[in-house]
């Protein structure tokens, strides 16, 4: 217990030193009761860093299925302004947020998925002026996970949920280093290495990536004139560096909105609105999917890409080595925060304006002008494997293999 008590304490200092770098800003913590310990462990340790307030913002599984299974479709279509106005006075305050993810992948099974994509829209159409101090790096942010019963389960269906609770905290200890007698010198280290990865895709400024592997990826992906490759860190308005995911193995930027042609297959399921998505198939054409296909969950996919016009077209291109620490597992998280850092992914959706040089600063416009997507939904995919190999193209015609055998080439 011991042990297990130390590696905690080491997570949560890891979260509030090195991922949101808490200072003597405000602080607003999103978690679910079922990890109210954790929360207190954070809290604790934001104070102790000078952390001038914090916020907590609870969420629960049982009651979020009630709400969609009960509530009437006047409360689901309606989003109060004051739920906007008080995220807005927070940052507008200078506030950091830390999201603890603890969600059941699979807590809205069986749910009217049209009630669900219903509320998903009309929230996302209210909070998107909202969306611009996290995605334009304003304010810092960091999205971390903690067990909850649900979520466990899922992971490790065959032990108690005891056990499972343990095994899955054990896998979360290790994937963020926080098994190490110095976590924060291990980062350090980590992020080193992929600032060193995200320098050499910047000084070729590649032009397109080519993917491929034998489950019949066959896609190649332009890249946006200007664009930046980005790692683990950023900046926020402030002068704060923070790290916006523990874990994080990728480094990523923004695709060209229109130029996506070919065919790309998952290699891991996909959790979107408390349902699974696995084995899908895209086709995309002037950077539009034209079709697709799920063996699960494909009409939540289509739900999916009903959230808007932009939702088919990808926002984001991310290189992760089939080697990382979460790859190395063998386990499947079936939660994206983690499962993307086992794999080279995708996202649809809304891109990051920082992944373009003087994104920040544009308008919607100059933006779109720039090949930059723009969307309500953000949802990332795995496309990694073992076999994947990707070759870049430099302004002047020369190919050189970026990854090999699902790794690093370079």
């Amino acid at each position: 217990m011991e042990n297990f008590d130390k590696k905690l304490n080491n997570y949560a200092r890891l979260i509030i030193e090195k991922g949101i770098n808490a200072n003597d800003r405000p602080l607003v913590i999103r978690c679910a009761v079922e990890r109210a310990d954790f929360a207190r462990l954070l809290v604790k340790y934001a104070y102790e860093k000078g952390a001038s307030e914090v916020i907590m913002e609870w969420n629960d599984d049982e009651i979020n299925r009630m709400y969609y299974e009960n509530a009437s479709e006047e409360a689901l279509k309606d989003v109060p302004d004051f739920i906007v106005e008080k995220s807005k006075y927070y940052f507008e305050k200078k506030a950091g947020v830390i999201s603890v993810s603890c969600q059941d992948p699979e807590n809205l099974k069986g749910v009217d998925a049209d009630r669900v994509q219903m509320r998903s829209k009309v929230f996302a159409e209210k909070m998107k002026p909202i969306q611009k101090y996290t995605m334009n790096d304003i304010n810092s942010w960091c999205v971390v996970a903690a067990p909850s019963v649900g979520w466990a389960k899922r992971v490790f269906p065959e032990l108690s949920e005891e056990e499972a609770v343990e095994k899955l905290w054990d896998q979360i200890f290790k994937a963020t280093r926080s098994d190490t007698e110095d976590p924060i010198k291990a980062w350090d280290e980590h992020l080193d290495t992929m600032d060193k990865h995200a320098e050499f895709m910047n000084k070729h400024q590649f032009v397109k990536l080519h993917y491929t592997n034998s489950l019949g990826t066959d896609l190649t992906i332009e890249l946006p004139k200007g664009h930046v490759w980005m790692a683990a860190q950023s900046t926020d308005n402030y002068g704060n560096v923070f790290v916006p995911n523990i874990p994080t193995e990728e480094v990523f930027t923004a695709p060209h909105k229109d130029k996506v042609n070919g065919v790309v297959y998952s290699t891991k399921p996909l959790n979107y609105g408390g349902n699974t998505i696995d084995k899908m198939r895209f086709e995309f054409k002037n950077g539009k999917v034209v079709d697709f296909d799920a063996e699960v969950g494909k009409e939540t996919l289509k739900n999916m890409f009903d959230t808007d016009e932009n939702g088919k077209y990808l926002g984001e291109v991310a290189l992760v080595p089939y080697e990382s620490p979460i790859s190395k597992s063998n386990v499947t998280f079936i939660k994206t925060l983690y499962d993307e850092n086992a794999s080279c992914h995708l996202a649809f959706g809304q891109a990051y304006p920082t992944c373009v040089e003087g994104g920040v600063d544009m308008t919607d416009d100059e933006l779109k002008e720039n090949g930059i997507n723009d969307s309500l939904i953000h949802v990332d995919f795995m496309v990694g494997s073992k076999d994947m190999r990707i070759v870049g193209t430099t302004a002047d015609g020369k190919e050189i293999e970026v990854f090999k055998e699902g790794n690093w080439a370079i």
